[in-house]
């Protein structure tokens, strides 16, 4: 593989040669900013060989370097091991940005490609404004991949289908007003979203152009005159055409976007230049007056309606009914020696495809034994599998994509005997999941106000991690959606009723174990006071979280009141679709402590 990766670049280098280039910029996005893309937009795997779904590669006449965030860091060192590529560990405060790495190796005068069709808007022009201070050009007009990726994936055809409204609880023509109206108190007239799950969330349909997202490739136009959909005409069947055409939707073929743009003129467009590519940006701003404002569609389709909401219930309902005939089934497997990670996934996978309107998986499973629990996105396959067992720990985190909603949970389970660092960080990551899964806020507050309260029994014994505790999940969706967030980092956006959110502290030791323990959680309004709204929690998911390894006086009275609460409510909703004997083993699992 070392020899490949280092033909590919050599590729590369031949064409910024040819091109006057001195740098050339590889992001992971396609031309959707998606964190999950098709094959086609993979250029930086392929240029690489790192194939986690977050990193830049930086490749300049005489360097490369990759640029990836703590979720990555033992993966892609592992991945880059053997190449060129020097492993950049971003967010750390040591570690130098790409724009200053960039300044320190190349002259004044160089110029910087990057495909503007995939590099977006917002980061391109901040990397144009700070490479400017050292007269170095960026030149967003070249995609080399089309020349040097031989066999390169072309775009799916997969067709696309209409999400039922029994699902989807609201009509598509709605969504479109009310995401116009958003649009207007920005002063904008039109609106532009790539964003394919906002699409997809937008005009009530689904593809599957993306493993484990729902999603089709695809750009909208909306305005008070007409929306239009771009997509490959030959991905909307006649059912889903009038579908559309009833929600007052036209259809335009993917690639007309250019010719569309250059007969719109003197529109107000909002926009979110995070989520539009740095071609479409500049397409758009050359006729029209720009709008730059976090998606407004985004926000909307955060909030989720209550027929969603009573959609998440039930996918849970079924969701845990899966885990514990799951959990059943590994409980006895393990023993044997005869369980390797990858059973794991393949056991999980089938279990959920038996429940009722199950889709899919909502992203590859994690299943890391032991060492691999460290590994944050660790993806064990049939050639490299663990056997499960012995001692130590099982990190599983897994989710499912139902029509009616999707899960994302993570349990970590003791397959062995444990050390006392292991009890005590696991009871840790459990004392910061109770503790943000209790709290109550005030209407106003932002994730990142409250994030320290999953970390504060960590940080008293010294230890942290530095992914994020929480994202939003989409309904029948992508698992990991925004705006909004639960992270240290600072995000504007407030938490809101009807907001779906992970809570998923974690204790990662190298090359050692990782644990995590990750509930979905639902922003529910708790109270009224003289000072206002007050919110907090309502725990989506239903599974036991295993209590053998939990050191029980490092737990507050509080703290096992609601874990044993919890349980109560986990044993009271699956046991009714459950075997005797499965009521059995969930009883077990789920008594107080």
């Amino acid at each position: 593989m070392e020899a490949t990766i280092a033909k590919r670049i050599e590729q590369l280098r031949r064409y910024m040669r040819c091109r006057q280039l001195h740098a050339f910029i590889i992001p992971s996005t396609d031309a959707h900013m998606s964190e999950y893309i098709p094959e086609r937009w993979e250029a930086r795997r392929w240029i690489s060989g790192f194939t986690g779904s977050a990193g830049t590669v930086v490749v300049t006449l005489g360097k490369a370097g990759l640029w990836t965030d703590s979720r990555y860091f033992l993966q892609a060192a592992d991945e880059l091991r053997g190449s060129e590529i020097t492993l950049f560990k971003d967010r750390l405060p040591d570690t130098v940005s790409i724009p200053s790495w960039l300044m320190s190796q190349l002259p004044g005068g160089a110029r910087v490609g990057v495909d503007g069709n995939v590099y977006s808007a917002k980061d391109a022009l901040a990397l144009q404004s700070e490479l400017g201070e050292k007269s170095i050009a960026l030149v967003p007009d070249f995609d080399p991949f089309d020349e040097i990726w031989g066999n390169r994936p072309a775009l799916p055809k997969t067709p696309v289908a209409v999400h039922s409204l029994e699902w989807a609880g609201e009509a598509a023509r709605q969504k479109i007003e009310k995401a116009l109206a958003e649009a207007g108190k920005y002063g904008a007239n039109a609106l532009w979203v790539s964003s394919l799950d906002t699409i997809a969330w937008l005009l009530n349909i689904r593809g599957s152009d993306v493993p484990y997202n729902p999603v089709a490739v695809a750009h909208a136009f909306l305005s008070r005159e007409q929306t239009v959909l771009f997509i490959d005409k030959d991905k909307v069947p006649p059912a889903v055409a009038l579908h559309l055409e009833r929600e007052g939707v036209a259809v335009a073929g993917y690639h007309e976007t250019a010719d569309f743009l250059a007969k719109t003129q003197g529109l107000q467009v909002c926009l979110d230049s995070a989520k539009l590519s740095f071609a479409l940006y500049n397409a758009i701003a050359e006729r029209n007056r720009v709008v730059d404002a976090l998606s407004v569609a985004d926000r909307l389709k955060s909030i989720k309606n209550e027929t969603e909401i009573a959609g998440f219930r039930r996918a849970m309902l079924r969701d845990g009914v899966a885990l514990v005939r799951f959990f059943m089934w590994l409980e006895e497997a393990a023993p044997t020696g005869n369980v390797t990670e990858y059973a794991v996934c393949l056991k999980l996978k089938e279990l959920r495809s038996r429940q009722e309107n199950f889709a899919g998986e909502s992203f590859h499973t994690i299943a890391g034994y032991a060492a691999n629990g460290a590994i944050n996105h660790y993806h064990p396959s049939a050639e490299h599998s663990a056997t499960v067992g012995g001692e130590g720990f099982l990190l599983i985190d897994s989710g499912g994509q139902y029509l009616d909603g999707t899960t994302d949970i993570t349990r970590t389970v003791a397959v062995g005997d444990l050390t006392d660092d292991m009890k005590r960080d696991y009871t840790l990551v459990l004392k910061g999941n109770i503790n943000l899964s209790r709290a109550i806020f005030p209407a106003g507050t932002r994730g990142s106000q409250i994030d320290m309260l999953a970390r504060k029994a960590m940080w008293e014994h010294g230890v942290n991690y530095l992914h994020g505790t929480g994202h939003g999940v989409g309904h029948y969706l992508n698992v990991h959606e925004g705006p909004h967030s639960i992270r240290p980092e600072e995000n504007p956006v407030v938490l809101r009723v009807g907001m779906v959110a992970t809570n998923e502290p974690g204790v990662y030791r190298d090359y050692r174990y990782g644990v995590r323990t990750e509930n979905m959680m639902l922003t529910r309004r708790v109270m009224t006071t003289d000072f206002g709204d007050f919110y907090g929690f309502e725990i989506l998911t239903l599974c036991p979280i295993d209590t053998t390894p939990i050191v029980r006086e490092m737990m507050t009275d509080e703290e096992t009141a609601w874990l044993n609460a919890y349980h109560r409510a986990v044993y009271e909703k699956l046991s009714p679709r459950l075997s005797d004997a499965e009521k059995a083993w969930l009883k077990d699992k789920t008594k107080a402590l």
